[in-house]
């Protein structure tokens, strides 16, 4: 069964999720940095059982001490940014204010024309590490979730670096829960976008260039990853960006990334408010 932070009756809480209710778990108050592996199998539940739909899903870490994301790591979407294949991750990170739970608005900028969708695989680490080997990488891996690394497009291709057009508050969907590795196989998972009812989008991860050990062995070598750390794992093409036409979100637009297993993250595109 799937965890979840969420809030209730203006309180937060971790949840075990079964079927449509979710039970409070006892201990600490959001999944993140205190919840190792060791500490998330230890918790009792509380005893009392609200509906999913009664509570509101943060994201489903809501404070990660970094949130590291991982560009062109789909063969398809090197492809169509027309750029050569990396022999190293490209790199680039998010800030905890970016995220938003899994069905909350997504806030664009008045100032992007360009706002674009990414679906992605989210890794969520549950133990301490540096420099991990990659066959001991599953040992620091807590769960797996959705995320839509939602770009302006327009303010990421400011200058070569990226984060300017990725770190834009209040826009990434993370959730809607946390699926432990016992309870998931992420090896060959599908993954797709779907805008307005239409499918944008549509892989799986098996095809990412740099596999999920490879990823956590990489960024581990040059800084603590830490638990309820989240690693994006990058999207595969079909982004708004590189079709003909091209295709950005706009206010009112519902966009859904789903990926089998995991579930799916529902937001409705709003404007940023002055």
């Amino acid at each position: 069964m799937p965890f979840a932070s969420y809030e209730h009756e203006g309180r937060c809480h971790i949840g075990r999720v079964e079927g449509d209710e979710v039970v409070a778990l006892v201990g600490p108050s959001e999944l993140g940095r205190e919840t190792t592996t060791e500490v998330l199998a230890s918790l009792v539940e509380s005893g009392v059982r609200v509906p999913v739909t009664d509570v509101r899903l943060r994201p489903v870490v809501p404070q990660p001490d970094k949130v590291i994301c991982v560009g062109l790591n789909y063969k398809a979407h090197v492809g169509e940014t027309g750029r050569d294949m990396p022999e190293y991750p490209v790199l680039f990170t998010k800030f905890a204010s970016a995220l938003i739970g899994a069905y909350d608005p997504i806030v664009v900028p008045a100032a992007s024309a360009q706002v674009d969708y990414e679906a992605e695989l989210a890794v969520v680490i549950g133990r301490e590490g540096r420099r991990i080997a990659p066959e001991r990488a599953h040992e620091h891996v807590l769960g797996y979730s959705v995320a839509n690394d939602v770009t302006m497009r327009d303010y990421q291709y400011k200058t070569h670096q990226w984060l300017q057009g990725k770190a834009w508050e209040g826009s990434t969907p993370l959730g809607p829960y946390l699926y432990t590795p016992d309870e998931v196989d992420v090896a060959a998972a599908g993954l797709r976008t779907i805008l307005n009812g239409t499918k944008l989008q549509d892989s799986d991860t098996s095809l990412l260039i740099f596999d999920i050990p490879t990823l956590i062995s990489t960024i581990s070598e040059f800084t603590t990853l830490l638990p309820g750390d989240v690693i994006l794992t990058g999207t595969p093409g079909g982004v708004g960006y590189r079709r003909d036409p091209q295709v950005f979100l706009k206010p009112g637009d519902e966009v859904v990334v789903e990926i089998d297993g995991l579930g799916s993250v529902r937001n409705t595109v709003v404007l940023e408010r002055a």
